[in-house]
């Protein structure tokens, strides 16, 4: 993904109503799927203007992975099927950001 415009953020509905933001870090064709890797955009800090600090430990702050389909001719994102798709996708994003922190 080319940041020469800066990133990509979207925002997202869960099932429960609730938006959040996310940040796009990239986009994996597999198998003839369209898998995209997000994370959870970090909010500001309302006094300083700055990003808040936060615990990236924090399981709240990983990585988002959903898979694009289509439904009555409109792309959504849905959930991965299965936690061994969720698995074999993310080591696959993780293979391409290692490769691409060995390229710079």
């Amino acid at each position: 993904m080319s940041e020469e415009f800066g990133p990509d953020f979207i925002t997202v509905t869960d099932e429960d109503g609730n938006e959040f933001e996310l940040e796009h870090l990239d986009t994996l064709e597999y198998n003839g799927q369209t898998y995209m890797a997000f994370t959870p955009a970090v909010p500001m800090d309302e006094q300083t203007g700055q990003p808040a600090d936060v615990d990236l430990d924090d399981e709240d702050y990983g990585i988002v992975i959903m898979k694009v389909v289509e439904e009555d001719g409109e792309e959504l994102f849905s959930t991965l099927d299965s936690d061994e798709e969720l698995e074999l996708i993310y080591q696959q994003f993780m293979e391409r950001f290692f490769a691409e922190e060995d390229e710079e």
